[in-house]
């Protein structure tokens, strides 16, 4: 409110939402009591009603349901306090783990377990996170959903799993390097959709691009050959199978599936880009054109994020074209 908005409105982005629909007492009744998304057998009745085109009226449930989404200027603050903390929490935690001794050698995460210090800087780490995934968790509902909506839910249950199950059990050198690894590329998505919101595309392309290359270099490189691999067999072979072995590494697995899929997302935006010269709309897109003109002129005009409702997105969470998130 009193630093994103302010930014926002210096980089000219304006608090207006999409194209409002044409007042019909019809139309609006069928849109708030029945459906949003009328068939053909519908359409073609309202069509009679109302002695408009079927097209027509396509056209206006389209801008009804778009006339409810945030505003750009909502979105690029939304996006700015989100890409504030992964780069305040992502900071803080290479600041603390540079000088951990498990951050250079993984098999002193199992050393003396469970028997290691909470130490105060070890405690607000986790706190803090564990707070703001309960918090994406809660918004998740309240935010427009969108296609991955399941998949977002799953990740944010697994990571709270993960966090509270890590810090019951003691398990917090390892927690912190997934959580540090997990907010490597966050901000960066964040920051390539607040370029793309203030219509720099160039450095949104940018940004995206090397959001890409950071996660899947973190996410399916350095995740499944360095905390796996500790979590996995390293774990195994210094204190055994403990009793919540298998659970533990069960939601660490979870998490290595959806970063496939996500990778897999990332890479078919990216291959659009090369293609189209540009990182092309976002296939999460919850916002909907009116027009199949309207839909050459924003796929020609507008990037990744462009239709984007909250970052998520989000990969908040998290992946271009199917989700990002974000963890």
């Amino acid at each position: 409110r009193f630093i994103a908005k302010p930014c926002a409105i210096n980089l000219g982005i304006q608090d207006s939402g999409p194209h409002r629909a044409q007042p019909n007492a019809i139309l609006e009744k069928v849109f708030t009591s029945i459906t949003k998304s009328p068939d053909g057998k519908r359409l073609e009745g309202l069509s009679k009603q109302l002695d408009w085109d079927v097209r027509k009226i396509q056209r206006w449930f389209r801008h009804r349901r778009n006339q409810d989404k945030p505003t750009t200027l909502t979105k690029f603050c939304e996006s700015m306090w989100r890409f504030t903390f992964y780069l305040c929490i992502f900071s803080y935690g290479i600041r603390f783990l540079w000088t951990a001794p498990w951050f250079w050698d993984t098999r002193q995460c199992w050393y003396n377990y469970p028997f290691q210090p909470l130490t105060s800087r070890l405690y607000y780490y986790y706190i803090l996170e564990l707070a703001f995934y309960w918090s994406l968790m809660f918004s998740q509902f309240t935010d427009i959903k969108r296609k991955d909506f399941l998949i977002m839910f799953v990740h944010h249950l697994a990571t709270i799993g993960l966090i509270t199950f890590s810090y019951m059990n003691n398990m917090v050198r390892v927690g912190t390097l997934v959580l540090c690894l997990h907010d490597a590329s966050d901000f960066l998505l964040e920051a390539a959709k607040l370029a793309n919101y203030a219509k720099y595309q160039r450095l949104c392309d940018a940004f995206f691009m090397l959001f890409g290359v950071v996660f899947i270099v973190t996410r399916l490189g350095i995740y499944p050959f360095w905390i796996l691999n500790t979590t996995l067999f390293e774990s195994w072979e210094l204190i055994g199978p403990y009793p919540s072995w298998w659970l533990f590494n069960g939601l660490l697995v979870t998490l290595q599936v959806l970063h496939v899929i996500w990778s897999y997302l990332i890479i078919r935006t990216a291959s659009k880009a090369l293609v189209r010269g540009k990182v092309s709309k976002d296939d999460r897109s919850d916002v909907e054109t009116s027009s199949e003109e309207e839909d050459v002129t924003s796929n020609s005009t507008k990037g990744i994020f462009s239709t984007s409702s909250n970052g998520s997105n989000r990969l908040n969470g998290h992946v271009a074209s199917g989700q990002w998130t974000g963890e």
